[in-house]
């Protein structure tokens, strides 16, 4: 049999056929040794091929078979820097949710977000969560931040999940696609998924007053089908986001506006530090590129990760 795979509890899957049945699944045990560098072999998303048998009158599947990705969004691992976690795969979009504080998304979270999609081909919005909240500083700030990356050529959509400003607007983005929500704990993805689907109902939780901090109530990632004609993933949140392993030349390449320059730079191996004749040094001197995005570029070339750890979930 064929499904997709709709929930994934780390030992267990649930599967889905096109006939809208589910199984709850486990991996058949020679995924776990097939070098598969990934601490899950199998994350939502996937289309995989599974045998039914019978334990107890109860009727469950063993997954044989994992068919190719067309892509996948990867970050590092928890406490296993040479290992990868695969949030979902087989995407046609994701969204970015942010918030200016309550709690705050700094830019380095944001670019290595952008970073790992680019890497993977797949289109992220960016969805600047809480508007009706801010003050008038705030939304300068919302409004610089959305100038910088649509700049780039990201679509940045200001939302509120609490009122429903532009909802109507991320449903119609949905329609007839796989999307998957992401971002820290506490910026509003259950809140914003329940206003999207309200029969859905899953669990939001406050904000930390001690320490501005989401409290994740999304404990696994999990697909739903929306009555719309759409698919969503909600997943977890996360306190950062680590970039898998990168060749230092082909970091910039996944920054749009430094690889649109990249050619007028004098050596084809340019780093963009300290060489002659560097187009993306020039552009960032003229306030062609933004400097927050090349801090983020310089921290992923210099694997500086202390103050932004990206090796574990939120936890309560």
């Amino acid at each position: 049999m064929t499904g997709k795979v709709y929930k994934s509890t780390g030992s267990w899957y649930t599967v889905k056929t096109e006939l809208g049945h589910t199984y709850e699944c486990r991996i058949k045990g020679k995924f776990r040794i097939k070098g598969i560098k990934s601490t899950n072999p199998i994350a939502v998303g996937d289309h995989v091929d599974f045998d039914l048998e019978t334990n107890n009158n109860e009727e469950t599947g063993v997954i044989y078979n994992i068919h190719e990705r067309s892509n996948y969004i990867v970050r590092k691992s928890v406490n296993l820097s040479k290992q990868t976690h695969i949030i979902a795969a087989n995407l046609d979009q994701v969204f970015l949710m942010i918030t200016i504080n309550n709690p705050p998304t700094l830019t380095s979270f944001i670019d290595r977000f952008l970073v790992t999609a680019e890497a993977y081909s797949i289109k992220t919005i960016l969805l600047f969560n809480k508007v009706d909240t801010y003050d008038e500083d705030t939304l300068n700030e919302v409004k610089y931040l959305a100038h910088v990356y649509r700049k780039i050529g990201y679509k940045c959509i200001g939302v509120s999940a609490s009122t429903g400003k532009n909802v109507d607007k991320v449903k119609a983005l949905m329609h007839n696609k796989v999307s998957m929500f992401s971002g820290h704990s506490g910026v509003g993805k259950s809140t914003l998924v329940n206003a999207i689907e309200s029969s859905l109902s899953l669990k939001t939780k406050e904000i930390s007053s001690l320490h501005m901090q989401g409290q994740h109530t999304t404990t696994f990632a999990e697909m739903f089908d929306l009555s719309f004609g759409a698919q969503i993933i909600d997943t977890p949140g996360i306190k950062g986001f680590g970039v898998v392993d990168m060749d230092k030349e082909e970091v910039g390449d996944y920054f749009p506006e430094m690889f649109a320059l990249k050619q007028d730079c004098k050596f084809n191996n340019c780093l963009h530090l300290k060489e002659p004749k560097c187009a993306i040094k020039r552009a960032l001197e003229d306030d062609e590129i933004a400097y927050s995005r090349y801090r983020s570029y310089l921290q992923i070339l210099e694997g500086d990760e202390a103050h932004y750890r990206t090796d574990i979930w939120d936890k309560e």
